[in-house]
């Protein structure tokens, strides 16, 4: 693969930092890898962590890339009403050679009419409102249709950005960069899915979740009643 590979990553306020920065440090040993964090403000950016980034680049000024990122967060909601931002998604991805998402990242790309009759992955909490999107939920950790390639939840997205590595410049180079980063999962208990996690621990994280789910079953469908060609909702 020759020359520059410019890959954005297309984020906003209250983003969740691994979303993009666990993909971020896979792309970045692609051949030729240029990466831009961009928002549509720019400037600097604060996370759901409460970290702040410096020097991300107005959506508006990033004209084409190469891959395109879309990342999750606890600021979905209001990304996905977000004009703005949604049309910086449908512009980006139309030249892209590659559009790929973590988390509820998938559901920014359904808001922006990317997704429809397609499958794709969500977190576990929130993949019940693809459909919304006329997506076609599914369960596994990276899903790919076609050149659209969508990853579960947060840590899922290196799973995702190795998949797409190896698509991009090969499986030994995937395998070498998994090696060279120790991408070795080993976690200290079972419990990284729902079906897995004791009644207890899922039923804690749930009501956690459970906490932001009107706001963003409210927003996913405004946002998807907006889609052109949507039908009216039912009474």
């Amino acid at each position: 693969m020759a020359g520059e590979f410019p890959i954005v990553f297309a984020l906003y306020p209250r983003v969740t930092q691994l979303d993009f920065t666990a993909p971020l440090e896979v792309f970045a040993r692609l051949p030729g890898a240029a990466i831009v964090l961009a928002a549509v403000r720019g400037g600097e950016l604060a996370v759901d962590s409460g970290v702040t980034f410096a020097n991300v680049r107005p959506l508006a000024e990033v004209q084409e890339c190469a891959l395109l990122c879309v990342p999750g967060g606890f600021g979905t909601a209001a990304a996905m009403e977000d004009p703005l931002y949604l049309e910086a998604l449908r512009r980006l991805a139309a030249r892209a050679r590659y559009v790929t998402s973590v988390c509820t990242g998938s559901l920014l790309l359904g808001a922006a009419g990317l997704l429809h009759g397609k499958r794709a992955a969500c977190h576990w909490a929130f993949r019940e409102l693809l459909p919304l999107f006329g997506a076609i939920a599914d369960s596994r950790r990276v899903v790919r249709e076609g050149t659209l390639f969508t990853g579960g939840g947060v840590t899922a997205g290196i799973d995702m950005a190795l998949t797409v590595m190896a698509e991009i410049a090969g499986q030994d180079l995937a395998e070498a960069v998994q090696l060279a980063i120790e991408y070795s999962p080993d976690p200290p208990f079972d419990c990284g899915r729902p079906e897995a996690a004791r009644a207890e621990i899922l039923a804690a994280v749930r009501r956690r979740f459970d906490a932001g789910w009107p706001g963003r079953l409210a927003a996913a469908q405004r946002a998807s009643a907006a889609l052109p060609g949507a039908a009216a909702p039912a009474h």
